[in-house]
């Protein structure tokens, strides 16, 4: 049997960068354009380079921790072991939070998105509605059994691959460069609303609850699940900035102060496209792409939500307790979505704020009090305390900037 398990050949490393490409980009890039319209595309291209580059590190120093534990030790397991009960009940209610936010957000988006689509089709509907119903819709499933929301699920995200290659392939070929470098503007300011933009950055690159996954998925192999982090992160961050050439060379800057002041939701930035391009297939395929890009995301958040309150609160897999579980999970987001239906913009910086709790400073303090313990005998990110410090500072300096903000004590574009 030894022999068997040492001759099993490693599994490929596209599974990993997938599962990590996939967990990151989702319908959270929407906000990006509309949030980084102040500092515009190259200071904003810089944010998202620094942002990658902090959350890849943090990312690493998980694994570096983690290869201390067995595969399949978790990353409530490590926090606890490593930094005690207070620093994990923390971390825990940072991860519920943005669960918990980010469901509420995509309610807001699905509502949004929906009511733009059936708009198409001159039916008027209600996005109160229809993201309530929605997320009916999305409950049941969740619901059903977690076979139901990955078969689902994969539908949905090869369909939204595609339409994302078809969607910006097409929106490429329109960028005029005159709109990218914002020529129309006379002595523009950008500098002043780069701070506004880290928190949405950071919500956009989280994936740090998988990298015990890819240690079960592969073992003890940091160098596979380093490439896998990498790869992962970089397609994310590629993806992005075609995304952001995309918006900011068709919808000149001053157009999204309007967009800004409609509550920035997906419907929002859509029609803005589809009234610069004109073009009724380029149309469609934005609003086939934003509908898929909101399920995807919605399933695969709610799916993580429902599993975690069902361990928290010891729910067993029966219909009942399945029943209670999604009532716990879905009933608050609901809730919120009919009260707050354009609130997509301010959940994706609130969950930027929570996040930087267990996807930068956790990662960073883990990291120290695995080299304290074990001396990191099998992998070490590189930087010594130099890193640590930086990682620290980039989480604690996104919620600093998310709270002044809040206070209204930053510039914002308008």
């Amino acid at each position: 049997m030894t022999a068997l398990l040492a001759t099993r050949p490693t599994p490929s490393i596209l599974g990993g960068v997938m599962i990590i490409g996939g967990t990151i980009i989702g319908a959270g890039m929407f906000s990006l354009p509309v949030v980084m319209s102040g500092a515009w595309f190259f200071w904003s291209l810089a944010a998202l380079v620094f942002t990658w580059f902090c959350m890849l590190h943090s990312g690493l120093m998980i694994l570096e921790a983690n290869l201390n534990y067995a595969p399949g030790a978790s990353f409530d397991t490590i926090t606890r072991d490593l930094l005690g009960k207070r620093w994990n009940v923390i971390n825990g209610l940072s991860i519920a939070f943005v669960l918990y936010i980010l469901t509420y957000a995509y309610i807001s988006a699905s509502g949004s998105i929906i009511h733009h689509t059936l708009g198409e089709m001159s039916i008027g509907f209600s996005p109160r509605l229809a993201g309530f119903l929605f997320a009916l819709v999305v409950a049941f499933i969740v619901w059903l059994r977690s076979k139901a929301v990955s078969r689902r699920t994969a539908i949905v995200l090869g369909a939204k691959v595609i339409t994302f290659f078809l969607t910006f392939g097409s929106l490429l070929g329109h960028v005029e460069p005159a709109t990218l470098m914002n020529i129309a503007e006379q002595s523009p300011s950008y500098a002043p609303y780069l701070l506004m933009t880290l928190p949405f950055c950071l919500a956009s690159f989280g994936y740090h609850g998988n990298v015990p996954s890819l240690m079960k998925y592969y073992g003890r192999e940091p160098k596979i699940i380093i490439r896998c982090l990498v790869w992962g992160t970089l397609i994310a961050l590629g993806l992005y900035v075609i995304w952001l050439l995309g918006t900011m060379g068709n919808i000149p800057r001053q157009d999204f102060i309007a967009i800004s002041e409609k509550g920035g939701n997906i419907d929002v930035l859509v029609q803005a496209l589809s009234g610069v391009l004109k073009s009724p297939s380029l149309n469609l395929l934005l609003v086939i792409f934003s509908n898929f890009a909101v399920a995807s995301s919605f399933l695969g958040v709610t799916l993580g939500l429902f599993d975690y309150l069902a361990d928290l609160f010891g729910f067993d897999d029966s219909p009942l307790g399945r029943l209670k579980t999604a009532l716990i999970t879905f009933l608050p987001p609901m809730v919120g979505g009919l009260i707050w239906p354009n609130g997509f913009l301010y959940a994706i910086g609130y969950a930027g704020l929570a996040a930087t709790i267990w996807a930068a400073i956790v990662p960073a303090l883990l990291a120290r009090a695995s080299r304290q313990r074990f001396g990191s005998p099998r992998y070490r990110v590189w930087g010594g305390k130099g890193m640590i410090v930086l990682i620290l500072l980039f989480g604690v300096g996104n919620a600093l900037v998310h709270v002044l903000s809040s206070f209204d004590l930053l510039p914002v574009y308008k």
